[in-house]
């Protein structure tokens, strides 16, 4: 036993090492100093180095090897200075823990040197003399030699190779990249490739080819060390075979993935979320990709293997749940979510511009309900006033969403159509007209003459009462749209609104029910048939809304964090609203009162009463009743008009803390779900040709495939993947159909130079 307990022990640490906790110690040897954990190197850096010590002592907190007071005793600072280096590392990287402008420590290098200094190393793995080096850089062959002296430069070529190689990839290409040829041949496996150039078919959008230190792809140990000491921001691609690697047919989305621009338009707008094996390309893609596995909560991981799924994007194993939340919250701090999707609506609009002569708006509550109080919004499809958060989405003419935004305290359709026609004209441009579709939501005479000043059509239902129109003044109107055969009973007549100083166009449909259905409009160009279709398709959106619910979850929580309300924003007055609930409860009670006095009249009248005494008593107490609830309504609207009706919020919810959901990281998490449904429409759209029930079936038939298993095989400079057949031989020839197509697009997987290839099994 004592043999075993031996075997299973962790190596003991060099004497001089400070003991931070029973795992976790450091040794400082001149000014190097290094972190060990259960005797493994956890971090390396220069004493000198504080970002490199505070990023040091965040990771060792954050991973939870050692509490904030053991590191703050150890390294000689405050729990307090901790902290605020965890608050500056979140808001703003690894960058934010430099030291700022002052007196340079002792030892600074800056810039210029370390870029002479890689060149120096570089030219010297190159085989370059120190004479030669000296030429090129200007220098002495002393002063070179001297360098070399300082750096610790040995002779061994292999080493120095692949340190270079890490280099290339960490400091964005300050100093030339080397021709790196493949692995020796007789690995089937693909080698460690570094692009030197463009290769053909590849995105420009794309990063360069990311490089690996690790020659396993199932073990990527020395790319997570190197992640650990903050020198990689991403970690590369490392494909390995499989031969039937489940839901690996998730693969089949990567090609419309890199062709939405969503990762280009990610690193520009957020740019790295600093030094980590999983960097932003690989969170981008890898919530992307889960959101079309049907896995759209960061909790629901714990359910799946993390080695396979991670093996899909050419990891080790995917990240944990923990890992992705932290990524995810990491980037919502950077409060660019709205910037990120109104770039991506940018990009989509200018390469399908075509099919936005329509949009349409609409507005989807998401229920609450958790502890917090927050504004409430009117739920539709339960017919309740709950604590929710409005959404409001824009879709084009086909159903595909454009982009989205949150309203403020879930403010009405009429509060913010203005600002979201706004950024619809930045996106489409200053002539361009466009027809808004909303429904009732959005009535409202004084902003239908602001929005047709502001260049846009306008499409809408009727509110409210409208005199009926007699049937025999309907017409039966037949056409073809979008492909499917539409008849309608329709009326056409002009209207005017606002004094008859707003005229519009009213198409009313007739149902066979009898039922009439009156939509406004004010395009006068298109016919009345075409009016009612475009109207109608508005169901499209509430169709969308549902499939989002059901199948990615967007009415769930990404994050339980609340922010600040706004204490002067404008509320319904809590106190009028009660009188207003007593007024309408006092004047039920006195209509039920009047009922009661018609039917003991009726009675008296018809002879049902006994005698005249009993009539006369039974009026006289109905009228002191009747005179009691007149009374008490005279009461309540004086007190009603004594009221406010709106009042800060400060002022409704005194003595409580006034807060509101976060949005930053739903708002955010919602844009990557709205690109996985893009990009699962542009799957549909490939294989419509093919698959002659693309419009019933295309979505299941899609899903299907990216669930399905698949056979990967790098080899050279392709990654092939051989899916699995489907249920059925036409579900397979039209997946085989929509493999070709993809090949076509001489796609290469995100951050390698791996041109993808797919088949179907025979």
């Amino acid at each position: 036993m004592s043999e075993q307990k031996e075997l299973l022990s962790f190596p003991p640490l060099p004497s001089g090492t400070v003991y931070v906790n029973d795992h976790v110690g450091f040794r400082t040897e001149g000014t190097e100093r290094v972190i060990s954990v259960h005797g493994v190197v956890f971090a390396h850096y220069d004493i000198g180095d504080r970002a490199a010590e505070a990023y040091t002592m965040i990771t060792l907190w954050e991973s939870e090897y050692a509490s904030q007071i053991e590191i703050a005793r150890s390294f000689g600072c405050s729990a307090r200075s901790l902290r605020r280096y965890q608050e500056r590392f979140h808001a703003g990287g690894i960058s934010a823990l430099v030291r700022g402008p002052g007196r340079p420590p002792a030892g600074f290098k800056n810039a210029k040197d370390r870029r002479r200094d890689q060149t120096i190393l570089h030219l010297k793995t190159k085989g370059a003399s120190n004479r030669t080096i000296a030429g090129k850089l200007g220098l002495s062959e002393k002063a070179i030699r001297k360098r070399l002296r300082r750096l610790g430069w040995r002779p061994n070529p292999e080493p120095d190779e692949r340190g270079l190689l890490f280099q290339e990839q960490t400091h964005g290409g300050a100093v030339p990249r080397p021709d790196v040829a493949e692995q020796p041949m007789g690995n089937p496996k693909p080698g460690l490739v570094a692009a030197s150039e463009p290769q053909p078919g590849r995105n420009q959008d794309m990063e360069p080819a990311l490089v690996s230190l690790d020659s396993n792809p199932l073990d990527r140990n020395m790319d997570r060390l190197l992640a650990a000491l903050g020198l990689i921001e991403d970690a590369a691609p490392v494909f390995a075979h499989a031969d039937s690697l489940p839901r690996a047919g998730v693969l089949l989305a990567v090609p419309p993935l890199v062709a939405s621009g969503v990762l280009s338009v990610a690193h520009k707008i957020y740019r790295t979320i600093g030094p980590a094996f999983y960097g932003l390309r690989t969170t981008v893609v890898t919530y992307i990709l889960l959101a079309l596995l049907r896995i759209p909560r960061p909790e629901t991981l714990k359910e799946y293997a993390p080695n396979d799924l991670g093996r899909i994007i050419g990891l080790d194993r995917l990240p944990e749940v923990k890992t992705l939340r932290r990524k995810l919250t990491r980037l919502a701090s950077r409060k660019a979510g709205q910037q990120f999707g109104r770039d991506l609506a940018r990009r989509r609009v200018e390469e399908r511009g075509r099919v936005l002569g329509f949009l349409y708006l609409d507005g989807h509550v998401r229920a609450y309900h958790g502890k917090h109080t927050i504004p409430k919004g009117y739920l539709t499809r339960a017919r309740l006033a709950v604590p929710a958060t409005t959404d409001y989405w824009v879709n084009d003419q086909k159903g595909e969403p454009l982009f989205v935004v949150t309203a403020e305290a879930n403010a009405a359709m009429t509060r913010m159509l203005v600002p979201i026609l706004e950024e619809i004209r930045n996106l489409i441009g200053p002539r361009r007209r466009i027809t808004l579709v909303f429904d009732r939501g959005g009535w409202s005479p004084k902003l239908f003459q602001k929005l047709l000043a502001m260049g846009f059509d306008l499409m809408t239902y009727r509110k409210g009462r409208v005199r009926r129109i007699a049937e025999k003044r309907f017409v039966w109107r037949k056409a073809k749209l979008d492909g499917h055969p539409i008849r309608y009973r329709l009326h056409d007549q002009p209207v005017r609104f606002l004094k008859r100083k707003l005229r519009l166009r009213q198409v009313t449909r007739l149902t066979d029910t009898g039922k009439q259905t009156p939509v406004v409009t004010s395009r006068w160009d298109l016919r009345d048939i075409v009016v009612a279709y475009r109207m109608f398709e508005r169901w499209r959106q509430e169709n969308f809304f549902k499939y989002m619910r059901e199948e990615f979850l967007i009415d769930a929580l990404s994050d339980y964090q609340v922010e600040p309300d706004d204490p002067e924003r404008s509320v319904p007055n809590p106190a009028r609203k009660a009188v207003d609930k007593e007024l309408r409860k006092t004047r039920a009670q006195l209509s039920k009162i009047k009922e009661t006095y018609g039917a003991v009249f009726i009675d008296y009248f018809e002879g049902r009463t006994s005698t005249m005494r009993a009539f006369s008593e039974a009026e006289k107490k109905i009228h002191q009743e009747i005179q009691q609830a007149t009374d008490r309504i005279t009461e309540l609207v004086t007190q009603q008009k004594s009221l406010p009706s709106r009042v800060p919020l400060a002022q409704a919810q005194p003595n409580q803390k006034l807060v509101k959901l976060s949005t930053e990281r739903k708002h955010l998490t919602n844009v990557l779900k709205l690109v996985a449904y893009q990009i699962e429409s542009d799957l549909v759209n490939l294989i419509r040709p093919h698959y002659a029930r693309a419009d019933d079936e295309g979505r299941t038939l899609i899903q299907s495939a990216l669930q399905s298993t698949a056979a990967l095989e790098p080899i050279g400079n392709e990654l092939q993947i051989t899916l699995s057949p489907l249920s059925s031989p036409h579900r397979s020839q039209a997946l085989a159909a929509l493999c070709e197509t993809l090949n076509n697009t001489e796609t290469r997987f995100p951050g390698t130079d791996l041109l993808m290839r797919f088949a179907v099994a025979a």
